[in-house]
């Protein structure tokens, strides 16, 4: 009798909670989907989850666990593989792109801009590159390019990339213990993004400065509580340190702005910008673009790097094959020749595979922020005015009809040259695809040079789980020993 009550009770729960849990999906569907009147026919397939949360719970579902590919997974199970589907994330309705062609034509439409969630936005400052307009993030870009962009700007940056990478390995292999890797990848390439921007910086700031960077990051997707304890709070916590540091290193530049003879650095260059009207950017703008750009221009790098380091060493074949094709730029160097070159670091022919193939497997961003301004049509779906465009280049990168067995290691399958451009997007795409692609890269390829000739990583626990959120690393963040080669 008591077992018949009690199953009657656990019915009447679960049929409460499925009633509930369908009403609730209904009313968000209904304050999203229905409204919109005759658009809703021509949306992509999809669900708008739970008020509020929308579909969240699902995501963080998937990422917390091994194998955060089931999130797309299993749209393609529920909805079919259309390559599109509408969803709610991170603050608001939006639509999952995730084929190659259709992401290829998101980022290159004109009225598909950034749209990073609000908690990004309160974090970077609002008048950084996610929130510009298009045409001052063009005239902004290119001013910020000039320091990093063709070849004669990444030659002039060889010798202090250089300098910079033997100093802090040797550094780390005196050591005799081991090192959080990737916090020190970060610091590494920390000192060189500095030294491009700011004209560098002391290692006491700089490592402060990383610090900050640290807490900052994963601010980017979290729930917008500033309150102690949350990662929102420790986000916005950092950015006002570094704004500190931003300010006296602009009071420092602009002290020595009668020196004829000093080397422009980007800082400069930004510091002589000016609006449409003819004024010098206020000290508003200038933090916030200085915030965004020495983020960008370390985090991917490191996360590279480190990736690159870790599946080498995990393959002991292709690291010999790697560590030779170093040997052989330095056998086919002059005797007076000190140092890399930048036509030697393009000749190299499997460090760059391995280097795309890093960024491919690791995926440093799953998904590519942006949002239309208007009604736009993908493929005879409708994109609703407002709504975010989650450009998911992680489903492109671990697609195995483009990549088979995508989730294993192969710098090989870069000889196939037909899976660049469209199937490759890690650094974005369009006119907003990252301007320090390039410099990146240098900067991988120079470090990976020297730790392939000159040491071996010592993992602690080589089979550490992998974490996802904020980005792809190991749950240490790789504990291993910098050893130096005899």
């Amino acid at each position: 009798m008591v077992l018949e009550s009690l199953y009657s009770i656990v019915a009447v729960v679960a049929a409460t909670y499925a009633v509930l849990f369908g009403f609730l999906k209904k009313i968000n569907e209904w304050y999203y989907v229905t409204r919109l009147g005759k658009k809703q026919n021509t949306l992509p397939p999809g669900d708008m989850g739970w008020p509020f949360i929308g579909n969240l719970w699902s995501f963080f579902k998937a990422f917390n666990s091994q194998d955060p590919d089931t999130f797309v997974e299993n749209l393609i199970k529920r909805y079919g593989k259309t390559g599109i589907y509408r969803t709610h994330l991170f603050g608001g309705p939006g639509i999952i792109v995730c084929s190659p062609e259709l992401c290829r034509k998101a980022l290159a439409d004109e009225h598909v801009l950034f749209g990073y969630p609000s908690s990004a936005k309160q974090i970077a400052g609002k008048k950084s590159l996610y929130g510009i307009s298009t045409s001052e993030h063009r005239r902004l870009r290119k001013i910020a390019t000039n320091p990093i962009h063709g070849d004669e700007a990444l030659t002039s940056h060889i010798e202090d990339i250089e300098r910079i990478v033997t100093t802090s390995l040797e550094e780390l292999a005196t050591m005799n213990r081991p090192v959080n890797f990737f916090y020190e990848m970060k610091k590494i390439t920390f000192k060189v993004i500095a030294k491009i921007v700011l004209g560098s910086t002391q290692d006491s700031v700089i490592s402060t400065m990383v610090k900050c960077y640290s807490d900052l990051f994963p601010g980017i997707i979290s729930v917008p509580i500033n309150f102690p304890g949350f990662v929102f709070y420790r986000a916005l916590k950092a950015r006002k340190t570094l704004l500190k540091i931003f300010k006296e290193k602009v009071k420092e530049r602009r002290a020595k702005t009668m020196e004829t003879d000093r080397k422009k650095e980007m800082i400069d260059f930004l510091m002589e910008a000016e609006y449409d009207n003819g004024e010098k950017l206020d000290d508003e703008h200038l933090f916030d673009l200085l915030l965004i750009f020495l983020f960008a221009g370390h985090e991917t790098a490191a996360h590279t790097a480190m990736w690159a380091t870790i599946y080498l060493h995990h393959h002991p074949e292709m690291l010999q094959k790697a560590k030779e094709e170093q040997e052989a730029v330095l056998k086919r160097r002059p005797s007076s020749q000190k140092g890399l070159t930048l036509a030697e670091i393009k000749q190299m022919e499997y460090l760059p595979k391995v280097i795309d193939e890093s960024m491919r497997r690791a995926n440093f961003a799953f998904t590519l922020f942006r949002r239309v301004e208007t009604d736009v049509n993908l493929n005879g779906y409708t994109i609703p005015k407002g709504w975010n465009v989650l450009v998911w280049s992680r489903a492109v990168h671990m697609d195995q009809d483009i990549y088979p067995n995508p989730k294993e290691f192969l710098p090989s399958r870069w000889e196939n040259p037909g899976l660049k451009g469209k199937n490759f997007i890690p650094f974005g795409g369009g006119s907003r695809i990252c301007p320090g692609s390039d410099l990146g890269k240098l900067e991988v390829s120079i470090f990976l040079h020297h730790f392939l000739l000159n040491y071996k990583l010592e993992e602690l626990n080589p089979k550490a789980p992998t974490i996802t959120l904020p980005l792809t690393r190991p749950a240490d963040n790789c504990q291993a020993r910098i050893i130096k080669l005899p």
